[in-house]
């Protein structure tokens, strides 16, 4: 039966066709049939990244029959990767440690003052990085496929779509095609990096974050374009190593983060050699002889035109949803026309009741793994356990892993002015008792780790008086949060020091 709807679905001579008009109304019939009888699953799980493994997972620990769909289209490029989803192979994995790699580099310079003799001069060697990084990355990708078979979760490496609201066809890469039926069905899909494809020469010779951590050789000179975490991340990293790095940024940096501590970390990344070409937009890319890639830009305040010369292009301007190939508008899934992520809400329910969006891919949710994995794990306790507990997305910490680290929780200080006014806030904290912090943001290393611990309190509803009453652990930078005061004129603690 599945091999005749799937030939149905492909049609006379035909690959596979991923768009609604190739569903055939006797197709869709014996679909319905399939969905209208007893499901294969009870929890399809459309997606292999950290939310939709995480909700397969605990699935599974609940006692239910489970299937995990994932397909990675290479990037165009050619890059492709194993199960495990953007952080474990192409962000928050092999990004910590190429940022690891880089702060090694400097504690190196550092290291005569402590004794060490270092032989001079220092060289970064790419190839032994980027082996070692990779090795470490597949090493997950097999770790998450003997989790899923030590839980008895079904796996199926293919690409999949609706065919009705119960029902997905997917195709490997084989050609072979699968019909998979659920009770239940979650779309944790994610998203894909961003290509300003108006621009000529964007795609054919520009890479992204789904490139730079599988490329075999150095980069070399770079530019990265854009002014995301994304960006300054790649761009602290790639400066540190000892390359020669620009970065090309619209307009402000690190949008949607306090944007004090933003300009800060930009000015110690220019600081420590990494360029930045503010308030232009790149134009046209073109290839040359010898490699290299020529790029010309536009400033946007002057409007006049320049030039380049760069051995790789990395743009970092944004992300997309995975959602255009799944058949959503078939099944009536509702998405948000200006960015296609699903609209969902706060039980993860999609405008079907029993299909549901986690993740990346949902709208109104933060991009971060963390969120991911327990929204996953907190839809599967609903589903199955008889638990009622949501997700709740307010204070939830991150930490940005530029050269000098940036961890903040909570609100920036222009959304808290933007919610209480200019005259109710200093220093992220209501002005009036029990003053409460509305957001903390710490510049410095380890911020992740500063940061992490601050959350808690922030998130059981700390007061501006009781983050000064914590005594701190000397000698750390996390000491110089609960150390901080600030001007009489605020109406808090009348000391003056800084941090």
């Amino acid at each position: 039966m599945a091999a005749a709807m799937a030939a149905a679905l492909r049609g006379p001579g035909r690959r596979f066709r991923w768009r609604t008009q190739a569903l055939a109304g006797g197709v869709r019939g014996a679909a319905r049939g399939v969905a209208a009888g007893q499901q294969d699953y009870d929890l399809l799980v459309i997606g292999g990244g950290s939310g939709g493994l995480a909700c397969a997972k605990e699935a599974a620990q609940l006692g239910r029959k489970v299937a995990v769909v994932d397909y990675v289209e290479p990037s165009p490029q050619g890059t492709k990767w194993g199960l495990g989803g953007t952080c474990v192979n192409v962000g928050c994995i092999p990004k910590k440690l190429m940022h690891q790699a880089a702060l090694l580099g400097g504690m190196i310079q550092d290291a005569h003052h402590y004794g060490w003799e270092v032989a001079q001069p220092i060289r970064h060697d790419w190839r032994k990085m980027a082996e070692a990084v990779q090795n470490h990355v597949k090493s997950l990708n097999w770790g998450h496929r003997v989790q899923l078979q030590d839980r008895k979760v079904k796996y199926f490496n293919i690409k999949a779509s609706f065919i009705n609201k119960h029902t997905v066809c997917g195709i490997a890469k084989s050609g072979k095609e699968t019909l998979l039926s659920a009770d239940h069905i979650v779309i944790a899909t994610g998203g894909r990096p961003r290509y300003p494809t108006h621009i000529e020469g964007a795609l054919e010779y520009g890479i992204t974050s789904d490139d730079i951590f599988w490329l075999k050789e150095s980069p070399g000179k770079t530019l990265v374009v854009g002014a995301s975490y994304v960006a300054l991340e790649c761009a602290g990293f790639l400066t540190g190593i000892g390359l020669d790095t620009t970065v090309m940024m619209r307009s402000i940096p690190l949008r949607g983060f306090d944007q004090q501590m933003s300009s800060l970390v930009m000015e110690h990344m220019e600081s420590h050699g990494t360029q930045f070409l503010r308030g232009c937009i790149p134009t046209c890319i073109k290839k040359l002889p010898d490699g290299q890639l020529q790029v010309t830009w536009e400033d946007r305040t002057s409007g006049k035109k320049d030039t380049g010369i760069f051995d790789t292009v990395l743009w970092a301007i944004g992300r997309i949803p995975e959602t255009r190939n799944l058949n959503l508008k078939e099944v009536g899934v509702n998405i948000n026309p200006e960015n296609q992520k699903i609209i969902v809400d706060a039980q993860d329910i999609t405008s079907v009741p029993h299909i549901y969006a986690i993740g990346d891919v949902a709208e109104g949710r933060p991009e971060l793994t963390p969120t991911a994995i327990m929204a996953g794990k907190l839809l599967a306790q609903r589903l199955f356990g008889q638990s009622s507990d949501l997700m709740d997305y307010n204070n939830v910490p991150t930490t940005v892993f530029t050269p000098l680290e940036y961890g903040c929780v909570g609100l920036s200080e222009e959304e808290a002015v933007a919610h209480h006014g200019q005259e109710h806030i200093e220093m992220v904290c209501l002005r009036e008792p029990p003053q409460l912090v509305l957001g903390l943001h710490f510049l410095g290393p380890n911020a992740g780790e500063v940061t992490q611990g601050f959350a808690l309190g922030i998130k059981c509803g700390a007061s501006y008086a009781q983050v000064m009453r914590t005594v701190g652990i000397h000698p750390t930078c996390s000491e110089e949060v609960v150390k901080l005061r600030i001007s009489k004129r605020s109406g808090l603690d009348p000391t003056v020091t800084g941090c």
